[in-house]
């Protein structure tokens, strides 16, 4: 489609404050690429000013680039069109559903899918082969459960949820409207709950429930735990990445994303809009305040307040940290320095 076609087709989501587009400079876009890989019709962006070299060397015929007049004048001289955003990395996202969307099957159920006579399912529902749904489930309408899933007794599933195969609706979970649980994700398994006797451990049952509000994505191989009694909350749209450990009792807000590996012990409480980077860890029972970030392998022990960052194992603020950071590299020299003195002293 024509590049202003497209512009057309997002109306008012292509908020732009300037554009180099004309009858004689509007290229047909038959697809979408990295900025460093873009071919003749195809559609990039540009993210900033670090990106400028890109903007000379790029084969795309449009691009998406921020309100910044050296940008545009060098796609101008290059002859690309492109139209200038305060986001164009949220314009190129909003973009690419006009050329991709994922694959999704007609409504029905296989076969082969194992359902309990018991089940509430509503309409346009897909269900595909091998998977299984125990007694008491309700399916909300539009659901699309993949190949071998599993859904235990009691648990419910919002409408339009895309549950992906081979992950794993314990008993009693509840799942929002519009949610995305990906493959080998296992959501209200059994938390880790264990009690010291003389002769071992003695394991507490999982009672309670584990409830996922609307617009919650999870990646592949991620759990999130039930508890022993009460419930783990993940408030709506959070995103959840790949490899996630949710530990039993936690209260996650809505709009936080967490990274790959992030672990997250019982009964951590997090507010809204919380990022969690990759590696972070968080122990039992600690609060994290709204908008707090958490950096790579950050280790946390203790309470964050609203909008902090916290960097390190253990984690420190991270202006702090950058401080540590900065005379770690020079403890080598400091230590060379520390044993001339105590030679020096000692020849006294």
């Amino acid at each position: 489609m024509k590049f202003s076609d497209i512009l057309a087709k997002l109306g008012d989501a292509a908020v732009c404050n300037s554009l180099n587009l004309d009858k004689d400079n509007d290229p047909e876009i038959v697809g979408m690429a990295a900025v460093d890989e873009a071919t003749s019709n195809t559609l990039s962006y540009i993210e900033g000013p670090k990106f400028a070299a890109m903007v000379g060397k790029t084969g795309a015929s449009a691009l998406i680039v921020p309100q910044d007049e050296a940008l545009q004048s060098q796609a101008q001289e290059r002859g690309i069109a492109w139209i200038a955003t305060p986001e164009p990395k949220l314009i190129f996202a909003r973009t690419l559903k006009l050329f991709y969307q994922p694959w999704r099957p007609t409504p029905e159920i296989h076969p082969t899918a194992v359902i309990h006579p018991h089940v509430k399912i509503g309409n346009d529902v897909y269900i595909g082969p091998h998977a299984v749904v125990h007694q008491g489930v309700e399916i909300g309408s539009g659901v699309c459960i993949h190949a071998n899933v599993v859904i235990y007794p009691e648990a419910k599933i919002g409408d339009r949820t895309t549950l992906h195969a081979n992950c794993t609706i314990h008993e009693r979970t509840l799942i929002g409207a519009d949610c995305e649980i990906h493959s080998g994700a296992v959501i209200g398994a059994e938390g880790f709950g264990f009690v010291p006797t003389a002769t071992g451990w003695l394991k507490v049952e999982q009672s309670g429930y584990t409830v996922l509000e609307d617009g919650v994505v999870v990646g592949c191989n991620s759990a999130i735990d039930r508890p022993a009694v009460g419930e783990t909350r993940v408030g709506r749209y959070t995103i959840i990445d790949n490899l996630v450990q949710i530990g039993h009792g936690c209260q996650i807000g809505a709009g936080c994303a967490l990274a790959g590996q992030s672990g997250i012990a019982g009964g951590v409480k997090i507010g809204n809009r919380v990022i969690l980077a990759g590696q972070s860890g968080i122990a039992n029972q600690v609060k994290i305040g709204d908008g707090a970030i958490a950096s790579a392998k950050a280790g946390i022990h203790n309470d964050v307040a609203p909008g902090e960052i916290v960097s390190g194992l253990p984690a420190i603020p991270h202006k702090q940290f950058i401080k540590v950071s900065a005379i770690l590299n020079r403890l080598p020299d400091m230590y060379q320095t520390l044993k001339q003195l105590q030679r020096q002293m000692t020849q006294k």
